[in-house]
């Protein structure tokens, strides 16, 4: 029923942290969030209804979670990794091979709405829900940021969108500005039947062999429910009790233990095992989709 406090327009420190790079990004991309947040971020970027029908009416099989669950990962970890921790070139790089991808993604005549993979304004909402993602676990398993660190790192995540085709000014100028933009769009998306179903399909991971679903799903499920603010939880029928949030509460706290004790690179992975992946490919020739 509750959910932890979340400011929604930060005061604004006056010192001016310096602008991140590839490399002073790092401690802030936690790889154990893409596992704990991939599920939650994907619903909460698919609940904007074009980005949902543009994924349920896909023709690119090659890409779909349902049928190809690991690629999937692969694909959207590595542009999460690129974006974030690549090079100029590498973004450009791999920027052209998603674009080969999107490029049949748009509406037909028959689509309840229109859309298109290479709308700047939908790739602004995907963006802003990861970077979204990424600053809610890091706080809820590290505690804030200072403000002049925070407000640096939201800057930097403007590459989420502009890797591909999200111009710059679209952006919220800064975090004062961002939150509050982000809660009254998704205070207005509505998830329609179909969408939930396939929801419910990917947090009971219907797409793995049944073992897995045996073991992982109830996890799954509780993890995802608790990382959905209340609006997206109402809009997918779920419910979640003041124990519920306690007993979530402390489950994070217990994994934040383990994990920020790690070498660096075991706190980046998968993230930096995907990178390297890329790179490897580039330099191999293969695709990069």
């Amino acid at each position: 029923m509750t959910t932890p406090l979340r400011i929604t327009a930060p005061e604004q420190d006056p010192r001016r942290a310096e602008p991140l790079t590839p490399e002073s990004v790092e401690p802030y991309m936690d790889g154990i969030a893409a596992f704990l947040g991939g599920t939650a971020n994907v619903i909460m970027q698919l609940s904007l209804r074009p980005v949902g029908r543009g994924v349920l009416e896909s023709s690119v099989d090659s890409g779909k979670v349902t049928l190809h669950p690991a690629k999937r990962l692969r694909t959207t970890l590595t542009y999460i990794a690129v974006a974030m921790m690549g090079s100029d070139e590498e973004r450009a790089a791999y920027r052209e091979a998603v674009n080969h991808s999107h490029r049949p993604v748009r509406s037909g005549p028959q689509s309840p709405v229109k859309y298109n993979a290479f709308d700047p304004k939908l790739q602004l909402w995907v963006a802003a829900t990861i970077y979204w993602g990424i600053d809610d676990l890091y706080t809820r398993m590290h505690g804030p940021l200072d403000p002049a660190t925070a407000e640096a790192l939201y800057q930097y995540s403007a590459r989420l969108g502009t890797t591909l085709q999200m111009r710059p000014e679209l952006w919220p100028a800064d975090r004062a500005a961002f939150f509050p933009w982000w809660e009254q769009n998704l205070a207005q998306h509505r998830i329609e039947p179909a969408l939930r179903e396939y929801f419910d399909g990917l947090i009971d991971l219907e797409m793995l062999p049944r073992p897995i679903q045996f073991t992982f799903a109830k996890l799954q499920r509780f993890i995802v429910t608790g990382l959905l603010p209340q609006h997206v939880r109402d809009e997918m029928r779920m419910t979640w009790t003041d124990r519920d949030q306690r007993r979530f509460d402390q489950l994070l706290r217990g994994i934040s233990v383990v994990h920020t004790r790690l070498p660096k690179q075991a706190r980046l992975f998968p993230l930096n095992i995907y990178l390297f992946d890329l790179r490897r490919r580039l330099r191999l020739g293969r695709p990069l989709v």
